[in-house]
């Protein structure tokens, strides 16, 4: 029996079929199967169908036609959300991975990013240019969605998060409106943009600050687990010493022979090239290491060799937690968290919110938390099948309620799965107000649904 929802199903596809120029309309095939694939091959959302777009006038059409026939939408540009909030079950869903084009303008540093884009393409279109991108650490993750909410990366402390190098942005409204929001047109919705996620529209395209950096110098430090206490109280007493030319990731995963064993991946990217190396030198001397793999690099070779580490189709859950700094009782977390592993695959990473990015006023962007902390990232992942997918699930939210303690309140937009209330509530600071505001103005039928925002007070 075909029901009422089939029949409003079928006259989307319809409509759809009829209006888009450039892109496809999908229900089923290979060609939806590529627009609904997406990194945590856990996530079972399923819309009924996608669009995939080849211009901006395609996601326009698409927005305006969910809205007539009444259909949920969201908007998939690099699949990474662990969450699934790419995909809309029993929806429209609106794919950009077809719009990947980035255009560098070598005079200004400039880069235009279509809205599918990914970290790879921005980074390998602007070393063309002998330029580097403030992206995050994985290549494959859409710039759009990495830089709406965020986006720590291994340039964080000289040029910010990803989401301070975006100077504007093209964007479709709700109600079908093509708008640039810059600093003199929608300076409004640009602010919210820059920390407040999709929320409040369809970002097709963005323009982003690139920058020059004739010394680029990163790698991988690996720990045995017996040196990790040592190691990581060295490193605690070492990172605020740090300039703001170095970011440090750390954290822990399993090592080459599936124990757990201590990461550290500096990235130099001061003019002094001898500095760097003596910088490095000091990390690599923190323990004796398993491996210690540093040197020249670019942008492009940091992102690949991560994604090497994370490929699409393992099944995922993610928590975050933010703490001030790698204090005793964080050394003991993780500690703990290596110690309980349950799968290899797993790993609790340290991002560092440092030097530029944390000078920048908290009330200059949407997002909230501009003190100096640590963003903590533990990643659950398993293959597919695994029967002890509890346990892998369990030991993420564990290491995220041992944390919650010595944590700052909120935590990570870009990471809060949507059961997170309590994070959620906190987790823009200062802005929460402003950014509920510019939603009910620029989405007050909540059209546009993305990472989590807080649930405006009665």
């Amino acid at each position: 029996m075909t029901t009422s929802t089939d029949k409003r199903i079928d006259r989307l596809a319809d409509t759809l079929r009829r209006t888009i120029d450039n892109g496809q309309v999908v229900t089923s095939g290979s060609a939806y199967d590529a627009g609904v694939n997406v990194w945590n091959g856990a996530v079972a959302h399923r819309p009924d169908v996608v669009v995939r777009c080849a211009t901006p006038a395609d996601a326009r059409t698409a927005v305006l036609a969910a809205r007539e026939h009444g259909v949920p939408l969201s908007v998939r540009g690099g699949g990474h959300d662990w969450a699934g909030r790419a995909l809309t079950d029993g929806g429209l869903t609106i794919d950009l991975s077809g719009m990947r084009a980035v255009r560098v303008d070598p005079d200004t540093a400039v880069a235009e990013v279509a809205g599918g884009a990914t970290g790879a393409d921005l980074a390998r279109a602007a070393q063309l240019f002998g330029l580097t991108a403030a992206t995050g650490t994985v290549g494959t993750v859409g710039m759009a969605g990495l830089s709406l909410g965020g986006g720590y990366g291994p340039l964080s402390g000289r040029f910010g998060l990803a989401l301070d190098n975006v100077l504007s942005a093209d964007v479709v409204l709700a109600d079908g409106s093509l708008v640039t929001a810059d600093a003199e047109r929608e300076p409004e919705l640009l602010w919210a943009l820059r920390g407040g996620g999709g929320n409040f529209g369809l970002v097709t395209a963005m323009r982003v600050q690139l920058h020059r950096t004739p010394t680029l110098l990163s790698g991988q430090i690996l720990f045995p687990w017996a040196q990790a206490s040592a190691v990581l109280a060295r490193l605690a007493e070492f990172a605020p010493e740090g300039p703001d030319e170095l970011t440090v990731q750390c954290g822990v995963l399993a090592g080459p022979d599936g124990a757990p064993a201590v990461f550290v991946m500096p990235t130099w990217s001061g003019d002094d090239a001898r500095a760097g190396e003596e910088t490095l030198a000091r990390l690599t001397a923190l323990g004796e290491p398993l491996v210690a793999q540093l040197g020249p690099t670019t942008g492009h070779d940091m992102l690949a060799s991560t994604d090497a580490m994370f490929p699409y189709g393992k099944h995922v859950e993610i928590r975050t937690r933010t703490v001030p700094a790698l204090t005793s009782a964080v050394r003991a977390a993780l500690l703990d968290a290596g110690d309980t592993l349950t799968s290899p695959l797993s790993a609790v990473s340290l991002h560092s919110l440092h030097g530029i990015a944390s000078r920048i006023p908290a009330t200059d962007t949407a997002f909230g938390n501009r003190t100096p902390h640590l963003m903590v990232e533990t990643i659950a992942r398993w293959e597919p099948g695994d029967p002890r997918e509890p346990e892998h699930r369990a030991w993420a939210r564990d290491v995220s309620a041992v944390l919650e303690s010595e944590a700052m309140p909120g935590g990570y937009p870009n990471l809060l799965g949507p059961d997170e209330t309590r994070q959620i509530a906190h987790a823009y600071g200062p802005n929460t107000e402003r950014l509920l505001a510019a939603k009910h103005r620029f989405d007050p039928d909540g059209v546009f649904r993305a990472i989590p925002l807080p649930v405006p007070s009665v």
